[in-house]
């Protein structure tokens, strides 16, 4: 019994978060990213935007693109950095001496994938937490996936991403907007 009640005061001792790591390709930034940054800034004292450099997942803009794309779209969001990392997510949370990880749910689909990475994070390393952040609903259905999936065509993606980030798509691909 003893066991239980200390396992409940660990599990109920205050949390102040001061640090959060926000990790993702980010390829491109979305209005739905910003607004997770948004929340997790009002949240955490220090919010670090974790650009994925070696992601499993074809990406269309170099890390250096996208980390400056953040940077310039997070300026006027106090707390905010911007940084690269590579390699197992829960390590460069600890070399960072975050106190969670934020991670942004669209919908039901995306849940299973994020509860299931965010108890593996738990068990390799059982101080950090992770926060599931839901964007506006106005944004709820942007994916990068889909934001390059539109670009691609030739069709105008300045609803959804910066200007910065629509120019460094339209470059790559070989568009020109006016």
């Amino acid at each position: 019994m003893s066991c239980i009640v200390a396992t409940i005061k660990t599990a109920l001792k205050p949390l102040k978060m001061q640090k959060a790591i926000y990790p993702g390709s980010f390829d491109p930034l979305h209005n739905g990213h910003l607004d997770v940054i948004s929340r997790a800034a009002r949240l955490c004292d220090s919010v670090v935007v974790a650009v994925a450099a070696n992601s499993s997942k074809n990406a269309l803009l170099s890390t250096a693109k996208r980390i400056e794309i953040i940077e310039d779209a997070t300026a006027a969001i106090p707390g905010v950095s911007v940084t690269e990392f590579d390699g197992l997510l829960v390590n460069f949370v600890i070399e960072q001496k975050a106190d969670c990880i934020i991670r942004g749910l669209r919908a039901i689909s995306d849940f299973e994938y994020e509860f299931q990475m965010a108890l593996m994070n738990r068990q390799l390393q059982s101080s950090v937490e992770t926060i599931f952040l839901m964007p506006n609903q106005e944004h709820i259905y942007l994916s990068s996936r889909i934001i390059k999936e539109i670009a691609g065509t030739g069709n105008d993606v300045r609803d959804f991403i910066s200007e910065k980030a629509a120019a460094a798509i339209d470059k790559k691909l070989g568009f020109k907007k006016t």
